[in-house]
């Protein structure tokens, strides 16, 4: 056997191309190790270490860690290479915690928000906060969802509950459940999220139900040996023009932000149950169901489905009328908003709106590195372009090459021909 070290070329410029598909396997592939070693640093053609600086947490000459801004992380979805870097990560388990850390998510959508893990990196920081005496942290999660990676934003307990009386908008319901919680377990610190998607209204309400007093809109907590709870909470008031400190209560709700994400372990997320049964609640809310809203007036950040365009759409009517078809709320990148074929409040990525929708569908839109950081917690993203070798195409869990306008044509077909069948069974 030789010793002559061959390379190659087509592995070395996937380790180059930090939006691949497979960019961190090949990184593991070079390396000397796997996960996070490897894609920092691996054996170069002619034995020397060389090193990545665009790696997540390298540290560069200056001493500054580097966080990836690229939505590289996202674009790792639509292969293997999640699946491999999510296994790559220790597996935290705590048989005998010390104590409880609840945290009641808002869940929108049926999946955790980007304030949910922040509130759940906020959880593990006072779980962790004593090697000796480690605490868990349990998720409470109301109703059917979709979300399936609970082990990867820290949850070591796990109580989801279902049932008629809970789905839906029922405050009260949901808040005997809590309290019942609380007679059962007695968790030391209660999170949740300070927002107006429910966490807000539900924290409060639990505050005067357990008589405690809250923090509100805390985005910072600090370790005080003086304080009750062994803790500092630094909230916004006055119409967030001022700070407040104030040791930090049992029960907390918490701004987007409070704190990092977990993002290098994995958790059990063990499923628990309640040791007493429900207490019928006789509500005073009767829910009527969810009620249509049209897509055109639902703001970016908190739209689902977008159909989003680029510079390579060129019949606009066409366009509209696709995104009113489909059900769809509008965006548009940076190149479309300046032509002025959309409005500024449009804009998607760095520069205009981060979006976390479910569906991102984007239309003859090349993938500037702004518009990638802003769709980089979008679930799934739809690419429909002409260049096979565009950044978005390899962003993209679904690509589609060819003219936008025939294929968003062809996709209002099937549309109205499915409608047409279901009036016509019916």
């Amino acid at each position: 056997m030789s010793d002559i070290r061959r390379r190659d070329p087509r592995k070395e410029w996937i380790a180059r191309n930090r939006l691949h598909p497979q960019h961190l396997e090949v990184l593991a592939a070079l390396g000397r190790g796997t996960g996070e070693e490897a894609a920092s640093e691996w054996m170069g053609p002619h034995g020397l270490i060389r090193r990545n600086p665009r790696a997540v947490g390298f540290i560069g000459p200056n001493g500054v860690k580097r966080i990836d801004r690229s939505g590289a992380q996202q674009g790792q979805r639509a292969g293997g290479a999640r699946a491999s870097a999510a296994a790559s990560k220790p597996r935290v388990e705590i048989a005998a915690p010390a104590f409880l850390v609840a945290v009641v998510p808002d869940m929108a959508g049926g999946r955790l928000t980007g304030h949910d893990r922040d509130l759940l990196g906020l959880a593990r920081q006072l779980a962790d906060a004593d090697p000796a005496a480690r605490g868990a942290v349990l998720a409470v999660v109301f109703g059917e969802h979709k979300e399936d990676d609970f082990e990867g934003a820290g949850v070591d307990r796990l109580l989801h509950l279902t049932g008629p009386e809970i789905d839906g908008f029922a405050p009260e319901a949901r808040l005997g459940a809590l309290v019942a919680m609380d007679r059962a377990w007695g968790p030391r610190h209660w999170l949740l999220p300070d927002s107006k998607l429910g966490g807000a209204d539900l924290g409060r309400r639990l505050a005067a139900r357990l008589g405690e007093r809250p923090a509100t809109g805390v985005w910072q907590l600090e370790a005080d040996g003086e304080a009750p709870l062994g803790w500092r909470c630094t909230a916004r008031g006055a119409a967030g023009t001022l700070d407040f400190q104030r040791p930090m209560p049992r029960l907390v709700l918490a701004l987007a932000e409070c704190a990092e994400p977990v993002s290098e372990t994995r958790h059990a997320a063990e499923p628990l149950a309640l040791p007493e049964a429900l207490p019928i609640q006789l509500s005073r809310i009767q829910d009527l169901g969810q009620v249509a809203v049209d897509p055109a007036g639902v703001a970016l950040s908190e739209a689902e489905f977008i159909l989003s365009a680029g510079n390579g759409v060129r019949d606009w009517d066409a366009f509209h009328h696709a995104a009113e078809m489909l059900g769809a709320t509008e965006g548009a990148s940076r190149v479309a908003v300046d032509d002025g074929f959309m409005a500024r409040d449009r804009q998607v990525g760095a520069t205009g709106t981060w979006v976390t929708a479910r569906v991102y569908v984007a239309v003859g839109i090349s993938g500037a590195i702004q518009h990638l950081q802003g769709i980089q917690t979008c679930d799934k993203v739809v690419a429909i372009n002409m260049d096979p070798g565009c950044d978005m195409i390899k962003r993209a869990d679904l690509a589609v090459i060819g003219d936008s306008a025939k294929v968003l044509e062809a996709l209002v077909a099937l549309v109205e021909k499915s409608r047409e069948e279901k009036r016509n069974a019916a």
